[in-house]
C-alpha cells in the first residue's frame, strides 16, 4: 500500500530520537557484513575482520639486544672497574652474519644490536663496560643469564593472537603484523556512500548566482564526514527537484548508504521521502529534535537510506546523529560518537522542552561551556564558532547555569573499535 502523502500538510507525529536510533541500529544489523582481503600497506585506519595469529616466533633466535661482547654469564662475576676480567675476543656475531663457532670458557665473542647470540653465551656485556686490549676485551661488569638478550619468542610467540579481530588498525598494530611476515589481512569492507544533493535553488561553488539563489554547501560538508567514519564517498550528485530524477538516484545501484540533503521535509517539492518509503521503507521521518526535525531514515534493499535537512546546521546534525552511526558501524566501526569529550560546567541556560532532543553549538570559554544561539539552522558560520556542541535529552526542560554538561569537541576525533 503507498504511504500517505504528507507533503504540504505537516508531520502528524515524530519518533523520539531514541526509537529512531533503535531503528537504525536494527536495520544495519540486517545487513550482511562484508570483508575482503587486502594487502598490509593499505590497511591503515581498517577494521580488522579477522584476528591475526603468528606462525612464527618473534624472534625468532635469541639475539643481542646490545652493542657489546657476548660472554658467559658465571665468567663475569666479580667483574668491576678495579677488577676487570680479561676475555679472549675470537669473532664477530654480525645481525646479518653471526658466529658460527661457539664460545668456550675464557672467549668472548664481539656482537651487534640484533646479532644471533653464539652457541654457548649466555649474557652480552654492553660495549660501554669494556675495553679492548689487542686480541682480549676488559670487561668491568658482572652480568646475570641472558642479560641484554632477547630470547625467542620473546615477543610474540608462534600460535599466539597477534591482534585481535575488530581492532581498528594503528601504524603500530600493522607494524607488528608486518613483523611476523603477514602481508594480507581481512578487514570490513568500507561502504560506499552516495550523496545525492537537490534543490533547484541551488548553485555549486564557482558559478555564478541569480537573486534568491544559494551556494550549495552541503556537499562539501559531507565529503568530508564520511571518510572520518570509515566510509568511501561513491559520488556526489546534483538533482533537480523533480520525482523522476531523485528515483534513479535513489535505485542506482553500488552504495550502501544514500545521503540525500534537502527535499526531505513536508514541501510541495519534497519528494524524497515518499519515493524512498515507495521503493522501500521509511518507518522514521520526523525526528524530535532541534535542529533536523524533518530527517527521514528508511532502507532501499540494502541500502541505508537518511534523508538530511537542508539547512547546513541540521544536515550536520542529523548527519552525526544517525548517518555517520550507520556508516561507522557498516565500517565495523564502534557506534558511539566519534568525539572526545570534556566535562564543564554550563556557562549559561539553554532552554528546552520536554520529549525534544536538542543539539546545542557551545564554545568553551574560561572553563566553561558557553551556549551558542540553538535557533538557526541555517546560520552554518555557528559551527565554526563552536568548540564542540552539548545534547540536551529529551527527558529535561533544559539546564541551568552551571550545569555540568559532557562537550563533544567537533576538532578532537578518535577512533573506537
Amino acid at each position: 500500500m503507498s504511504p500517505q502523502d504528507i507533503r504540504m500538510s505537516g508531520f502528524q507525529s515524530r519518533s523520539t530520537v531514541d526509537e529512531a536510533l533503535a531503528w537504525l541500529d536494527g536495520a544495519v544489523q540486517e545487513i550482511p557484513q562484508q570483508v575482503e582481503e587486502i594487502s598490509l600497506e593499505l590497511s591503515h585506519g581498517r577494521t580488522l575482520a579477522e584476528r591475526v595469529v603468528s606462525q612464527i616466533d618473534v624472534p625468532g633466535f635469541d639475539r643481542s639486544a646490545m652493542d657489546g661482547y657476548a660472554v658467559i654469564a658465571d665468567e663475569t662475576t666479580g667483574a668491576s672497574d678495579y677488577n676487570p676480567i680479561r676475555l679472549q675476543v675470537v669473532g664477530d656475531s654480525m645481525p646479518s652474519n653471526g658466529y658460527s663457532g661457539e664460545i668456550r670458557s675464557g672467549q668472548a665473542v664481539r656482537t651487534m644490536t640484533g646479532a644471533p647470540i653464539p652457541r654457548g653465551a649466555s649474557a652480552v656485556v654492553p660495549a660501554e663496560y669494556t675495553e679492548v686490549v689487542d686480541d682480549n676485551v676488559l670487561i668491568s661488569l658482572t652480568v646475570g643469564q641472558f642479560k641484554h638478550i632477547g630470547r625467542t619468542g620473546e615477543d610474540i610467540q608462534i600460535g599466539g593472537t597477534v591482534v585481535d579481530a575488530g581492532r581498528i588498525l594503528r601504524p603500530q598494530d600493522v607494524a607488528v603484523i608486518a613483523s611476523i611476515g603477514q602481508a594480507k589481512v581481512t578487514v570490513r569492507k568500507q561502504p560506499f556512500v552516495r550523496v545525492i544533493i537537490t534543490g533547484n535553488e541551488l548553485v555549486r561553488p564557482g558559478e555564478q548566482k541569480r537573486p534568491h539563489q544559494i551556494y550549495e554547501a552541503n556537499s562539501s560538508l559531507l565529503s568530508g564526514t564520511i571518510p572520518r567514519d570509515g566510509g568511501i564517498l561513491e559520488s556526489v550528485r546534483f538533482i533537480e527537484d523533480s520525482e523522476s530524477a531523485i528515483r534513479n538516484a535513489l535505485l542506482e545501484p553500488g552504495a550502501d548508504v544514500i545521503l540525500v540533503s534537502g527535499g526531505s521535509s513536508v514541501g510541495a517539492e519534497d519528494f524524497a521521502p515518499g519515493l524512498v518509503a515507495r521503493l522501500g521503507e521509511l518507518p522514521i521521518h520526523g525526528v524530535a529534535m532541534r535542529p533536523s526535525s524533518p530527517t527521514g531514515l528508511g532502507r532501499i534493499g540494502n541500502a541505508i537510506v537518511v534523508l538530511l535537512p537542508g539547512n547546513p546546521v541540521s544536515c550536520l546534525c542529523a548527519y552525526d546523529f544517525f548517518a555517520g552511526r550507520a556508516i561507522r558501524q557498516l565500517a565495523g566501526r564502534s557506534k558511539s560518537w566519534p568525539f572526545r569529550t570534556i566535562e564543564l560546567p554550563l556557562g549559561r541556560k539553554i532552554a528546552s522542552a520536554i520529549g525534544r532532543t536538542d543539539y546545542c553549538r557551545v564554545r568553551v570559554e574560561a572553563g566553561k561551556a558557553i551556549p551558542l544561539a540553538i535557533s538557526g539552522a541555517s546560520i552554518l558560520s555557528s559551527t565554526t564558532r563552536a568548540d564542540g556542541f552539548v545534547i540536551v535529552p529529551a527527558a529535561s526542560e533544559g539546564l541551568p547555569a552551571e550545569t555540568p554538561v559532557t562537550v563533544l569537541l567537533y576538532s578532537e576525533l578518535f577512533m573506537t573499535n
